[in-house]
């Protein structure tokens, strides 16, 4: 497979998305690129806490799935499937399921030092922030602890006393 066909003919690419064994992306990245295909994983910095030891790691944005850049039509696409930490390619029926070079284009955009960039968010803790939705619609709580999944917890004023509860940073609005 040829990685500059795309760019001679000015055809947009597409990139099939590969299932890979559990925590073997990098194995399969690297087998696929043995035979010439194009691959791409894209991965984001995670922070983990082991005991009192704080770690950043980098993990997989989609766990499990690799994009492989492919045509159909030219590329001859079936030896991913016996390729070692590939599980299977998706598939629609015996034809495969395509992405835009789009969408790969923007995640690769977003990279900074070959990693996902998550954009800032809009809140810090200490920041009052007003309940948007639900049951607790319109009560103003204070952010206490922020994770990188985009949940808060926030402490809130409820019969009375203070109590802490998780919530979506989208159920949020500034105050």
């Amino acid at each position: 497979m040829r990685t500059d066909y795309h760019e001679y003919l000015g055809a947009p690419a597409n990139w099939a998305v590969v299932n890979s064994h559990p925590h073997r992306e990098h194995f399969a990245i690297e087998n696929l690129h043995r035979q010439a295909f194009r691959a791409y994983c894209p991965m984001v910095r995670r922070r983990r806490t082991r005991g009192r030891r704080v770690m950043d790691l980098l993990r997989p944005l989609f766990p499990g799935y690799v994009f492989v850049q492919v045509d159909p039509a030219v590329d001859r696409w079936r030896p991913m499937l016996s390729t070692f930490g590939v599980r299977t390619v998706v598939r629609c029926g015996d034809r495969l399921s395509l992405l835009d070079d789009e969408f790969i284009q923007g995640l690769k955009d977003r990279e900074v030092d070959g990693v996902i960039a998550r954009p800032a968010s809009p809140y810090q803790v200490g920041q009052q922030v007003r309940m948007a939705g639900g049951a607790f619609d319109g009560l103003i709580a204070t952010i206490i602890e922020m994770d990188d999944n985009d949940r808060l917890t926030v402490l809130m004023d409820l019969l009375s006393r203070p109590v802490k509860v998780k919530v979506d940073e989208r159920q949020l609005s500034p105050v």
